[in-house]
Protein backbone atom coordinates (compact mmCIF):
# COMPACT_ATOMS: atom_id res chain seq x y z
CA UNK A 1 0.00 0.00 0.00
CA UNK A 2 1.03 3.60 -0.87
CA UNK A 3 3.16 4.72 2.64
CA UNK A 4 0.79 8.13 1.61
CA UNK A 5 -2.51 6.58 1.28
CA UNK A 6 -1.71 4.46 4.68
CA UNK A 7 -0.91 7.57 6.80
CA UNK A 8 -3.54 9.54 5.53
CA UNK A 9 -5.61 6.25 6.60
CA UNK A 10 -4.39 6.56 9.68
CA UNK A 11 -4.83 9.70 10.43
CA UNK A 12 -8.60 9.99 9.45
CA UNK A 13 -9.15 6.46 11.96
CA UNK A 14 -7.09 8.76 14.36
CA UNK A 15 -9.37 11.47 14.08
CA UNK A 16 -12.69 9.49 13.79
CA UNK A 17 -11.99 7.67 17.20
CA UNK A 18 -10.77 11.27 19.06
CA UNK A 19 -14.50 12.65 17.73
CA UNK A 20 -15.95 9.83 19.08
CA UNK A 21 -14.12 9.97 22.23
CA UNK A 22 -14.72 13.85 23.07
CA UNK A 23 -18.44 13.06 22.10
CA UNK A 24 -18.75 10.33 24.57
CA UNK A 25 -16.99 12.62 27.54
CA UNK A 26 -19.07 15.75 26.60
CA UNK A 27 -21.94 13.49 26.54
CA UNK A 28 -21.36 12.30 30.33
CA UNK A 29 -20.35 15.59 31.82
CA UNK A 30 -23.32 17.68 29.79
CA UNK A 31 -25.76 14.43 31.75
CA UNK A 32 -25.01 15.83 34.84
CA UNK A 33 -24.54 19.17 34.45
CA UNK A 34 -27.93 19.50 33.25
CA UNK A 35 -29.03 18.88 36.80
CA UNK A 36 -27.57 22.17 37.86
CA UNK A 37 -27.12 25.71 37.17
CA UNK A 38 -23.50 26.18 37.59
CA UNK A 39 -23.01 28.39 33.92
CA UNK A 40 -26.04 30.95 35.11
CA UNK A 41 -24.31 31.01 38.22
CA UNK A 42 -21.10 31.70 37.16
CA UNK A 43 -21.68 34.28 34.67
CA UNK A 44 -23.99 36.09 37.53
CA UNK A 45 -20.79 36.25 39.42
CA UNK A 46 -18.63 37.11 37.11
CA UNK A 47 -20.81 40.54 36.04
CA UNK A 48 -21.71 41.02 39.71
CA UNK A 49 -18.11 41.04 40.51
CA UNK A 50 -16.94 43.34 37.22
CA UNK A 51 -19.75 45.76 38.50
CA UNK A 52 -18.51 46.45 41.75
CA UNK A 53 -15.19 46.54 40.73
CA UNK A 54 -15.99 49.28 38.11
CA UNK A 55 -17.94 52.06 40.31
CA UNK A 56 -16.17 54.33 42.38
CA UNK A 57 -19.63 54.51 44.40
CA UNK A 58 -18.66 52.40 48.48
CA UNK A 59 -22.49 51.75 49.25
CA UNK A 60 -23.06 51.01 45.58
CA UNK A 61 -20.44 48.72 45.75
CA UNK A 62 -21.15 46.99 48.89
CA UNK A 63 -24.63 46.57 47.55
CA UNK A 64 -23.91 44.89 45.01
CA UNK A 65 -21.04 42.65 47.08
CA UNK A 66 -24.14 41.50 49.57
CA UNK A 67 -26.11 40.61 46.31
CA UNK A 68 -23.79 38.01 45.59
CA UNK A 69 -23.64 36.13 48.36
CA UNK A 70 -26.62 34.43 48.27
CA UNK A 71 -25.26 33.32 44.52
CA UNK A 72 -21.54 32.15 45.68
CA UNK A 73 -23.85 29.90 48.46
CA UNK A 74 -25.72 28.46 45.94
CA UNK A 75 -22.83 27.99 43.42
CA UNK A 76 -20.77 26.24 46.24
CA UNK A 77 -23.34 24.28 47.66
CA UNK A 78 -24.47 22.89 43.70
CA UNK A 79 -20.42 22.29 43.10
CA UNK A 80 -20.47 19.91 46.11
CA UNK A 81 -23.56 18.23 44.95
CA UNK A 82 -22.29 17.61 41.25
CA UNK A 83 -18.80 16.45 42.79
CA UNK A 84 -20.43 13.83 45.38
CA UNK A 85 -22.58 12.75 41.80
CA UNK A 86 -19.68 12.32 39.85
CA UNK A 87 -17.97 10.08 42.62
CA UNK A 88 -20.20 7.24 41.74
CA UNK A 89 -19.27 7.19 38.12
CA UNK A 90 -16.86 4.53 36.94
CA UNK A 91 -12.90 5.00 37.07
CA UNK A 92 -12.69 3.96 33.83
CA UNK A 93 -15.32 6.61 32.26
CA UNK A 94 -13.77 9.81 33.93
CA UNK A 95 -10.04 9.49 32.80
CA UNK A 96 -8.73 12.71 31.42
CA UNK A 97 -5.47 12.88 29.65
CA UNK A 98 -2.43 14.68 30.71
CA UNK A 99 -1.06 14.89 27.55
CA UNK A 100 -1.41 18.34 25.98
CA UNK A 101 -3.65 17.56 22.68
CA UNK A 102 -6.08 15.51 22.58
CA UNK A 103 -4.93 11.80 21.31
CA UNK A 104 -7.84 9.09 21.28
CA UNK A 105 -8.09 7.04 24.15
CA UNK A 106 -5.04 8.24 25.70
CA UNK A 107 -5.99 7.65 29.07
CA UNK A 108 -6.46 4.05 28.26
CA UNK A 109 -3.28 3.72 26.13
CA UNK A 110 -1.14 5.89 28.53
CA UNK A 111 -2.95 5.19 31.76
CA UNK A 112 0.03 6.68 33.92
CA UNK A 113 -0.60 10.17 31.62
CA UNK A 114 -4.15 10.67 33.13
CA UNK A 115 -5.58 11.90 36.11
CA UNK A 116 -9.32 11.47 37.82
CA UNK A 117 -11.76 14.02 37.14
CA UNK A 118 -14.06 13.04 39.69
CA UNK A 119 -10.93 14.03 42.43
CA UNK A 120 -10.72 17.36 40.38
CA UNK A 121 -14.19 18.09 41.13
CA UNK A 122 -13.80 17.52 44.73
CA UNK A 123 -10.76 19.81 44.79
CA UNK A 124 -12.78 22.42 42.99
CA UNK A 125 -15.78 21.69 44.96
CA UNK A 126 -13.53 22.62 48.38
CA UNK A 127 -11.40 25.70 46.58
CA UNK A 128 -15.30 27.01 46.16
CA UNK A 129 -16.17 26.70 49.66
CA UNK A 130 -12.96 28.11 50.96
CA UNK A 131 -13.12 30.91 48.49
CA UNK A 132 -16.27 32.15 49.41
CA UNK A 133 -15.66 31.86 53.54
CA UNK A 134 -15.94 34.82 55.24
CA UNK A 135 -12.68 35.95 56.28
CA UNK A 136 -12.23 39.65 58.33
CA UNK A 137 -8.55 39.59 57.12
CA UNK A 138 -9.46 39.59 53.35
CA UNK A 139 -11.39 43.03 51.48
CA UNK A 140 -14.25 42.36 49.27
CA UNK A 141 -12.29 43.20 46.33
CA UNK A 142 -9.31 39.89 47.06
CA UNK A 143 -11.98 37.72 47.70
CA UNK A 144 -13.67 38.25 44.19
CA UNK A 145 -10.48 37.68 42.14
CA UNK A 146 -10.19 34.15 44.36
CA UNK A 147 -13.62 33.16 43.46
CA UNK A 148 -13.01 34.29 39.54
CA UNK A 149 -9.60 32.06 39.69
CA UNK A 150 -11.63 29.51 41.03
CA UNK A 151 -14.39 29.14 38.57
CA UNK A 152 -12.01 29.94 36.21
CA UNK A 153 -10.20 26.72 37.00
CA UNK A 154 -12.67 24.44 37.30
CA UNK A 155 -14.46 25.65 33.64
CA UNK A 156 -11.00 24.60 32.08
CA UNK A 157 -10.79 21.47 33.88
CA UNK A 158 -14.59 20.55 32.23
CA UNK A 159 -13.34 21.33 28.81
CA UNK A 160 -9.79 19.72 29.18
CA UNK A 161 -11.97 16.31 29.86
CA UNK A 162 -14.03 16.96 26.99
CA UNK A 163 -11.33 18.27 24.67
CA UNK A 164 -7.84 18.51 25.63
CA UNK A 165 -5.53 20.88 27.96
CA UNK A 166 -4.49 22.75 24.94
CA UNK A 167 -8.15 23.74 23.78
CA UNK A 168 -9.01 24.24 27.35
CA UNK A 169 -6.67 26.70 28.07
CA UNK A 170 -6.95 28.27 24.37
CA UNK A 171 -10.93 28.87 25.90
CA UNK A 172 -9.35 30.15 29.02
CA UNK A 173 -7.60 33.08 26.95
CA UNK A 174 -10.50 33.55 24.40
CA UNK A 175 -13.40 33.88 26.99
CA UNK A 176 -11.52 35.32 30.11
CA UNK A 177 -8.28 37.23 28.62
CA UNK A 178 -6.62 34.94 31.32
CA UNK A 179 -3.69 32.49 31.17
CA UNK A 180 -3.72 29.15 32.66
CA UNK A 181 -1.05 29.54 34.58
CA UNK A 182 -2.25 32.86 35.63
CA UNK A 183 -5.20 31.16 36.90
CA UNK A 184 -3.55 28.35 39.21
CA UNK A 185 -1.40 31.32 40.28
CA UNK A 186 -4.69 33.31 41.66
CA UNK A 187 -6.61 30.11 43.47
CA UNK A 188 -6.63 29.38 47.20
CA UNK A 189 -3.01 27.90 47.81
CA UNK A 190 -5.16 24.65 49.06
CA UNK A 191 -6.77 24.58 45.74
CA UNK A 192 -3.34 25.10 43.88
CA UNK A 193 -1.63 22.41 45.89
CA UNK A 194 -4.10 19.47 45.52
CA UNK A 195 -4.61 20.52 41.81
CA UNK A 196 -1.05 20.19 40.89
CA UNK A 197 -0.53 17.20 42.60
CA UNK A 198 -3.36 15.33 40.50
CA UNK A 199 -2.40 17.03 37.37
CA UNK A 200 1.01 17.34 37.45
CA UNK A 201 1.15 21.07 36.55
Amino acid sequence: MDPLALLIAAALAAFTLKTIDQRRRIALLGTHLQHFSLEKQMETLSDGYLRALGTDDPERRAQVWALMARTEHALSDQLTRLAREMAGLDADAVQVSKLPIAFPYADRVLPGTAFDLRAALDIHARGIACAIADDPARDARAKAFTVLAEMYLFQHTCHWFCRSKAVASARLMARHKTAYAQVLAAVTPDTRRAYRALVGA
